[in-house]
């Protein structure tokens, strides 16, 4: 079977009136679980009319951001900034997995719908934190070479008695809340083009929304609708022009296209939509963020200049048929992998005396941008990060003003913020009692170099930059990668408030009625903050990198925060010392916690710090070594790090065992671990390259080793 449905083994007594069930295992309290009659009555009773009204509905995490505003704040106040200190871990729930875990928990009435790495799908009893089902749509392991940012998943969407979950190969599951069987599955993309779907799916007027990344690797964006009930497909927006000898699929298009030059379509064009999305049921539109051109280079991807739309832009559209209303570009021509992404909150706010209706956004390129939602008109912006790219912006209309000698195709050229972004995709979150939103900012610089000779692959890394410029990138660089909690005024536009972490790629935010935010650290923490000044009021200890954004809801009228912990993601991948920095290893778990918790999760293996001396001998010469360097960066640094130095996630190659080494070609080449997500590079590399290669690692491996320490 292509899928497989995993159901709960053990006796299934039935009590009180057929809604619940208990059984237990020696030694342990009495299991209470839920029939499935209940959970799909439960499940059922989420439409449309609710899913608008959620904010009305404090008890429930219903959609992503818990309400279409994507706001992420909770309205309970149980716990709060007077008893912070009395919370305690309730119980942890194992996703079996060792990568990134990035998912947003959807909970109703008592029931948890959750994704893992590989889109696995999990429904748990929040009471107990026992599985109800899990779903593993099977996801071929040869997709890993197709996800530039790690395995991962960020949630699903529940609507009459169906959870719907994207999958990692481009298709889209209807799956039975009460059972975890497949309704239905439809394929969202070309399959024959390096597609992926990381994002969660939202549910506007009976559709389920979707969209894709792959840019990286030279895809056009776009953005689909389908029939809840079907799966049928009512709409498909993309956002970017196509080739021009073709008929373009809208007017919205054709204008878009006297914005590119050259012949941008072979190479994808990019504008991915793999992640924001936002819902204003009264104006009707819905909004999704773009992302970066493909390639990353506007040099390669249109030579003749031009802002490029839509890449890194945020367009509002008729949910019915995906037209265009309006649009905002933040990064006109994008040159940096700046995407528009990252997450989106609507609300009121007081500006100037009149409250508007605005929408908000901290996307990659550093700038804080407030909105008019209603029409896309530009409101402010100011940097929240350091930004070296840009002079500044324009007051009136918030375009750009790219700072002067940043032409890479004459050198490398530094520049803040980083590819990584000055905010990426982990959640922020608005608390309107204090007016402030709270997200997970970080310092990070890049390094940009063009590809003289590129030319689009059919797969692969297609970004137009030569990312062989990290080879001899001091270590000592890692130091300047820092993160922070920010607590940012939207209406003044300035810091309220910050918590430094001093490491990057720290977890989302949430923030609740009881003055606080909750976020997770890259170094295996969870914490809860108050939220008016940032005073740190507990803790605890996760065992893992935490990334994703917590929520809070109500079992059995009992207020509890869950969070999904789990290091990873492409900062954990190829980040080298700054993401070993964080001196944890991926271990993919849902935990939950409540005021008076007593559970303890089990003590963490450490991450070593001294690899051993290479057991393995392989004759090179210094020139092969290089080499080998500049092709290791090139081909293996976007997963297994900067350098040859792992991030806790996947192998750190310097830590390879002899058989390892002995079987490096038929690995590389041969494909022999391909079932484990190691691709093939047959077609790609030569053999003399990926001994090159091999040098290149034993010599990093030796010349750690010797140094006693692998940071």
């Amino acid at each position: 079977m292509r899928a497989s449905v995993v159901m709960l083994a053990g006796m299934r007594l039935l009590v009180a009136l057929g809604l619940l069930l208990s059984c237990a295992r020696p030694g342990e309290a009495p299991r209470v679980d839920a029939t499935e009659e209940h959970v799909r009555r439960v499940t059922q009773a989420v439409d449309d009319e609710r899913l608008r009204n959620a904010g009305a509905d404090p008890g429930n995490w219903l959609t992503h951001g818990r309400t279409y505003a994507e706001t992420r704040y909770s309205p309970l106040d149980q716990i709060h900034a007077g008893n912070a200190a009395e919370l305690g871990l309730l119980w942890s729930y194992d996703l079996a997995t060792r990568r990134g875990v990035e998912a947003t928990p959807i909970a109703i009435d008592g029931f948890l719908f959750v994704t893992a790495p590989w889109s696995v799908v999990h429904a748990v009893d929040a009471r107990t934190g026992r599985a109800l089902w899990t779903y593993d749509p099977q996801v071929p392991r040869r997709y890993a070479e197709l996800a530039c940012c790690d395995v991962v998943n960020r949630g699903v969407a529940v609507y009459r008695g169906r959870v719907y979950a994207g999958t990692l190969d481009g298709r889209l599951l209807a799956l039975d809340a009460a059972t975890g069987r497949l309704v239905w599955e439809v394929l969202t993309v070309d399959q024959k083009r390096p597609y992926s779907v990381t994002g969660a799916p939202r549910i506007v007027k009976g559709k389920v929304v979707i969209g894709n990344g792959g840019a990286e690797f030279g895809v056009r964006g776009y953005v689909s609708a389908y029939d809840a009930e079907s799966g049928a497909l009512v709409w498909r927006t993309y956002t970017v022009p196509g080739d021009p000898s073709q008929p373009f699929e809208s007017e919205a298009l054709a204008r878009a296209a006297v914005t590119w030059s050259g012949s941008w379509w072979k190479a994808g064009g990019g504008g991915t939509v793999w992640d924001s999305m936002a819902y204003d049921p009264e104006l009707d539109l819905l909004y999704v963020g773009t992302g970066n051109g493909s390639p990353w280079s506007r040099y390669a991807r249109s030579p003749g200049g031009g802002d490029n739309l839509y890449v890194s832009s945020i367009l509002a559209l008729r949910p019915d048929d995906g037209s265009l209303v309006w649009h905002f570009q933040s990064t006109p021509g994008d040159n940096w992998d700046y995407t528009a992404t990252q997450p989106i909150h609507l609300a009121e706010l007081e500006i100037d005396g009149s409250l508007r209706k605005v929408l908000m956004q901290a996307p990659k390129n550093g700038f804080f941008y407030v909105l008019d939602r209603e029409t896309g008109a530009f409101l402010s912006a100011r940097p929240f990060v350091e930004v070296t790219w840009a002079k500044g912006l324009d007051p009136k209309t918030g375009r750009p003003t790219e700072a002067d000698d940043l032409d890479y195709r004459e050198g490398p050229v530094v520049v803040k913020p980083s590819t990584y972004g000055g905010h990426n995709w982990h959640p922020m979150s608005f608390n309107p009692q204090t007016g402030l939103v709270y997200l997970p900012a970080q310092e990070i610089p890049s390094v940009h170099l063009a590809d003289a000779a590129f030319s689009p692959k059919p797969f692969g890394w297609n970004t137009g930059t030569d990312f062989a410029v990290y080879r001899d990138l001091p270590r000592e660089a890692a130091k300047e990668v820092t993160g922070r909690l920010l607590a940012w005024d939207p209406v003044r536009q300035r810091e309220a408030w910050r918590v430094e972490h001093g490491l990057a790629w720290n977890g989302g935010t949430l923030t609740t009625a009881g003055n606080l935010v909750f976020q997770g650290t890259a170094d295996g923490r969870f914490v809860a903050y108050r939220a008016d000044d940032g005073t740190r009021l507990w803790e605890a200890p996760a065992q893992t990198g935490v990334i994703a954004g917590p929520v809070s809801y109500l079992v059995d009228g009992r207020q509890v925060v869950s969070v999904m912990v789990g290091w990873g993601g492409v900062f954990a991948l190829a980040a080298g010392d700054a993401a070993r920095a964080a001196g944890v290893r991926s271990v993919g778990r849902l935990l939950t916690f409540g005021l008076g918790g007593t559970a303890t999760l089990p003590e963490a293996d450490p991450l070593p710090d001294v690899p051993p001396p290479p057991a393995f001998a392989l004759e090179a010469s210094a020139e092969e070594v290089r080499r080998g360097g500049t092709l290791y960066q090139r081909s293996c640094g976007v997963c297994h790090g900067l350098q040859v130095v792992g991030g806790g996630v996947i192998p750190d190659l310097r830590f390879a065992s002899r058989r390892v080494h002995e079987e490096f070609v038929a690995i590389v080449l041969g494909g022999t671990r391909q079932a484990q997500g190691m691709p093939s590079f047959a077609g790609r590399l030569e053999s003399d390259e990926v001994r090159a290669i091999q040098a290149y690692v034993l010599a990093r491996a030796r010349e750690d080793a010797a140094a006693g320490g692998a940071n």
